[in-house]
């Protein structure tokens, strides 16, 4: 039997079809599509949206970047499980996609993208938004797609959508190889019709693998954590995507090893877990650092190890250390020439702790002790970063976080993704649920933490979400507050005004730039950008979108206006102003290196200063071989 519909028509019931499954939890794998429509995908996808409108449904955006941000928020509070499709027409529609395409195959995490393309027919050549490659007729904007995507086709015949379709779905279900899939579209083909066999719209089940451990690779983990007398695992994304908190919590209350986490990975344990030492490298705590640089034995589980993490290879110090790497990739498993344990993150740490355990192994109670006395101290400094004596002044960054910290309960979602907030948040923030801390960190894509919102908020509608943004992100992307509004999402932003780009004005400082350029104030009589700040009202534009605003000037008018947030039933706004760009965010100091070259020779003093700064630092670095 078969079915004459158009491509389009079809794409669209194939993919209302698809479910996925792990641990016999069944979820629909597209839950919805996300479109801005123009001449090469309103007649195509576009018409089979309505003609299925019963079968999928829609949402409308504003930005198509921010369209992938809200799709990949969703996939990721959805546990990989679910996520959305994005269309787009062709030329500036698609590639306005690269950028979430990057940050969503950088995270590993799913969404199916499909761009209109140029006509396959050519009855005319060029058309509207057409690039021209004299070398080459196949090529067309699309194809700055293909490096930021794990999987890539054009579909140039009707009959090529059904392997192109069923090859999609197998990668956006693949835990190693997910992450943004791209079906360029010729509008001409998505008009077509064709006899498509019945069986095409099936209802399919894609089993999300959880592989176990080889015995050999488990083995020698199980030798290696033996040995050693001061290790430290340091719990990545991988973590949450494998949903393996309550394993991980299991093997550190068996073993007494300290857990330390990566922007993706914390929140793997509750921050008053007694094995949480808190973030880790650059932007970590005192004390999870001061525990990697006299580690024997990194355990890494579900980490990519990013230049963060390691401190640009400064942190890991001690003689001899090793690298335990457990990892379903084997790309991420056999990095800093460690030992491989190439699995699913829940069933390895569940089979190394029940051959652990067969051992009576644990660490010495010292290292316990040692590690809970600075545990301990680090607690007292965010309680003093987060305190606010005099609750009638202008709040510094850290005591936002403080005041918003006094509000949430582990039910609340908190979304970050750019400028200084994402080191305050990973020093300071006391997650309490496993997904509560929702750092997208892998691209820290400014503009991220408003769709995202949207999306994780409608993957949990039940659930207080919040978007955290400085004045610089929110200016890249505040356009889906329209879309919360009209959809009714009920998503709390907290904007902070500090005047600028106050992460990389510290940066820039640090690394003698002297903070040019980045600070957003009127220029001076010298040229510099460093008059008086700009007159700008942020909230009156996030009111003038149609979300309830909130402005707050003292630390005490913070307090009650996140309170009134938290309890709204629409999309609120929470608006602060702290100190300026050109001051310190309150936070401490951060407690590792992170390598941003440094001018080898220059005539200005702050650039010298940092050079020899940067010389000391650079002398430290190892290869772990």
């Amino acid at each position: 039997m078969t079915i004459r519909l158009t491509v389009a028509q079809a794409l669209v019931r194939f993919l209302a079809a698809q479910h996925t499954e792990r641990d016999g939890e069944r979820r629909r794998l597209i839950g919805a599509t996300w479109g801005i429509f123009g001449h090469g995908n309103v007649a195509g996808i576009g018409q089979a949206l309505v003609e299925y409108a019963d079968v999928m449904p829609y949402h409308q955006g504003r930005n198509e970047q921010a369209m992938v941000h809200a799709a990949v928020g969703y996939a990721r509070q959805s546990n990989r499980l679910s996520t959305h499709a994005v269309t787009t027409s062709i030329g500036p529609g698609a590639t306005n996609l690269v950028t979430g395409a990057a940050l969503a195959t950088i995270n590993h995490l799913p969404v199916l993208l499909l761009p209109g393309d140029i006509f396959a027919t050519r009855p005319a050549d060029p058309v509207l938004q057409q690039l021209e490659v004299p070398y080459a007729g196949d090529v067309s904007v699309n194809d700055c797609l293909r490096p930021v995507s794990k999987y890539f086709d054009r579909v140039h015949r009707p009959e090529a959508l059904i392997p192109a379709a069923l090859q999609a779905m197998r990668v956006l279900t693949d835990p190693v190889d997910t992450g943004a899939v791209t079906l360029a579209l010729p509008q001409d083909v998505q008009a077509e019709a064709y006899d498509w066999p019945e069986e095409f719209f099936a209802e399919r089940t894609w089993a999300v693998r959880r592989p176990g451990a080889d015995p050999a690779e488990l083995a020698e983990a199980v030798r290696a954590v033996r040995r050693a007398r001061r290790p430290l695992l340091i719990a990545g994304g991988g973590v949450h995507h494998s949903r393996a908190e309550d394993a991980l919590a299991e093997f550190a209350q068996t073993t007494g090893i300290p857990v330390a986490s990566t922007q993706a990975g914390k929140g793997s344990l509750p921050y008053d877990h007694p094995q949480d030492v808190g973030g880790i490298g650059h932007t970590g705590t005192a004390t999870a650092d001061a525990l990697a640089r006299e580690a024997d034995l990194v355990i890494g589980v579900g980490t990519r190890y990013t230049d963060f993490t390691t401190a640009s290879g400064t942190l890991f110090a001690g003689d001899g250390v090793r690298f335990l790497n457990l990892n379903i990739a084997p790309f991420d498993g056999h990095k800093l020439s460690g030992i491989p344990l190439v699995a699913d993150a829940r069933s390895a740490l569940s089979e190394l702790t029940e051959a652990l355990a067969m051992h009576g192994h644990r660490v010495d109670d010292s290292y316990i002790a040692s590690y809970t006395r600075d545990k301990t101290r680090w607690e007292q400094r965010v309680d003093t970063a987060y305190a606010a004596d005099d609750p009638g002044v202008r709040p510094s960054q850290t005591q936002v976080l403080g005041a918003l910290d006094a509000v949430v309960d582990g039910t609340d979602i908190v979304i970050n993704a750019a400028g200084s907030l994402p080191g305050d948040l990973h020093k300071l923030w006391r997650a309490r649920s496993a997904d509560q801390y929702h750092l997208e960190y892998g691209y820290s894509c400014m503009g991220y933490e408003i769709p995202a919102a949207i999306g994780v908020k409608l993957a949990a509608p039940e659930r207080p979400v919040w978007a955290l943004v400085g004045d610089g992100t929110y200016l890249m992307m505040p356009t889906e507050i329209v879309t919360a509004v009209q959809e009714g999402i009920a998503i709390k932003i907290l904007l902070v005004q500090n005047h600028g780009y106050a992460s990389i004005g510290g940066l820039s400082e640090s690394v003698g730039g002297e903070r040019f350029g980045t600070a957003y104030r009127f220029r001076a009589d010298d040229g510099s950008y460093s008059a008086a700040p700009l007159p700008v009202d942020l909230a009156a534009n996030a009111a003038s979108l149609g979300m309830r605003v909130l402005r707050a000037k003292t630390v005490a008018d913070l307090r009650s206006a996140l309170a009134q947030a938290r309890a709204a039933d629409t999309a609120t706004c929470v608006y602060v102003e702290t100190e300026t760009a050109d001051t310190v965010s309150g936070a401490p100091p951060a407690q590792a290196w992170w390598d941003v070259p440094v001018a080898e020779t220059a005539t200005r003093p702050s650039a010298v200063k940092a050079r020899e700064e940067y010389d000391r630092h650079v002398a430290t670095r190892r290869r772990h071989l």
